[in-house]
């Protein structure tokens, strides 16, 4: 079962990131502009941001094996679309509908785990297991994307197709039924639901959409996303099965991780999207050598299984988290140097594994601080939260890079004439990554109290109820 689920968060890692290399032969095939090409990734994160709350209570209310066999067909399905597109508006929609499939099915993933394994040394290693194995995904498959993108980039979605469609075979065997029978419609809180995912939905919109209207609108479309949270939130305190607890938010340590994961995913996204178009459009790389030039961040597949549960059971969770962020500052602080002459073994290189190390340290043992301590019936809900965090870090991390390149260049373009919109933009992947450790810092002060400290060097008392 837990290869399964690996097997699904690699595929969900390979799909998001073989798309970012794929990028500019999309964009020459389909004539669409940098500020709408970011719609490719944009409306993946749409879909999965709208409707990821949403899909994490309906894993714990409707049944978690459901939900992920039924969205895992369903992403199959649209994958396939996104390859036979022959418009930009066709690859946005299959972007769009994967986007909220994943939404359904990543967190009915997660809560599988998390409610198969018991609360402590066991389940924190395969939940580093199943983050290490997401991580590898979104690494390898920038090599993948590469050389697939070298044959045909329609490939990118193909591969995902053959991938999920072995996987869905496997799921319908090993996973496990529900110990307990699925709650059905009549606890489904339906006003939360429509409420929660308009917000999510607004808030998405709102940051995609920035680089490409006025700030009016988008600051009116965020109103929107403001209006219909306020609804939200005098739904869910009215409601008797409530779609989200808000006591939940009581969690320091979650909201911490959320806060963390969110400003980690939109630094490493934003700083991905940089350098693909500085390798390919400046520097004229192609696909499969942008792809490979990544690769060595790939050793957080090898440090997240074997060496982060050994950091997580000696200095806490917290702590390790921290030190990620702050690698992952240093990673992206040192390409601040890169400019056209700049060779990849002495200056792009120890950028490309620190982010690697930061990634081993960061990404699982958030995933960690985010969904120990919370009771088995919202699993689902706080895997949720969980990823719509990653996602609206992306989103926005990629909103603010593509904006100062447009903003600073006249263009989303680059070219080796003008890389100022280049190194202007770099800053953000920096600062974000450095407020991703302040944001988890506040965690480590709460450890160092008296009578809390010594619970987190041992890996069992990582859990969200021993930092509060």
């Amino acid at each position: 079962m837990l290869l399964v689920m690996c097997g699904a968060i690699f595929l969900e890692g390979l799909d998001v990131s073989m798309m970012g290399v794929a990028l500019p032969a999309i964009q020459s095939e389909l004539g669409m502009s940098t500020s709408s090409l970011q719609w490719v990734v944009g409306a993946y994160v749409l879909g999965y941001g709208g409707f990821m709350l949403l899909g994490g209570r309906a894993a714990d209310l409707l049944g978690r094996r459901r939900m992920f066999l039924l969205w895992l067909a369903v992403f199959i399905g649209f994958s396939g679309l996104g390859g036979l597109a022959t418009e930009s508006w066709m690859i946005v929609l299959a972007r769009f509908v994967t986007g909220a499939a994943a939404a359904f099915m990543t967190p009915a993933g997660l809560s599988i785990i998390t409610t198969s394994f018991p609360e402590g040394p066991v389940r924190n290693r395969a939940l580093l297991i199943y983050s290490a194995t997401g991580a590898a995904g979104f690494t390898l498959g920038l090599v993948f994307g590469g050389l697939l993108t070298e044959i045909d980039w329609r490939w990118v979605f193909f591969a995902p197709v053959l991938v999920s469609s072995l996987l869905l075979v496997a799921a319908i065997r090993v996973i496990p039924k529900d110990d307990r029978p699925a709650r059905g419609s009549a606890g489904f809180d339906v006003t939360g639901a429509v409420s929660a995912t308009a917000t999510m939905l607004l808030f998405a919109f709102a940051v995609v959409n920035a680089p490409e209207v006025a700030w009016t609108r988008t600051a009116l479309t965020a109103v929107a996303g403001v209006a219909t949270l306020g609804l939200f939130v005098v739904f869910e305190r009215r409601s008797a099965s409530p779609l989200v607890r808000l006591d939940i938010f009581r969690s320091g340590a979650l909201v911490q991780a959320n806060l963390s994961a969110l400003l980690f995913a939109g630094s490493f996204v934003g700083f991905q999207f940089l350098l693909v178009l500085y390798l390919q459009q400046v520097r004229g790389w192609s696909a499969l050598e942008t792809g490979l030039a990544l690769l060595v961040a790939g050793i957080d597949a090898i440090i997240a299984p074997t060496l982060t549960p050994r950091l997580v059971n000696r200095f806490g969770v917290t702590r390790v988290i921290f030190a990620g962020g702050l690698v992952a500052a240093v990673a992206y602080a040192l390409f601040l140097r890169i400019d056209l002459d700049s060779r990849y073994v002495p200056d792009m290189l120890p950028t490309m594994i620190l982010i690697g190390i930061a990634f081993a340290l960061a990404y699982g043992p958030l995933t960690i601080a985010a969904t120990d301590g919370i009771d088995a019936e919202e699993q689902g809900l706080a895997s949720g939260l969980l990823y719509t965090s990653w996602q609206f870090g992306s989103a926005l991390g990629l909103a603010v890079v593509t904006a100062i390149l447009v903003s600073v260049n006249g263009s989303g373009e680059m070219s080796g004439a003008d890389m100022d919109g280049f190194n202007a933009a770099l800053v953000v992947p920096v600062v974000a990554a450095l407020l991703s450790a302040v944001a988890i810092a506040f965690g480590i002060r709460r450890c160092e109290r008296p009578g809390v400290e010594s619970q987190h060097h041992e890996l069992a008392g990582s859990s969200v109820a021993s930092y509060d």
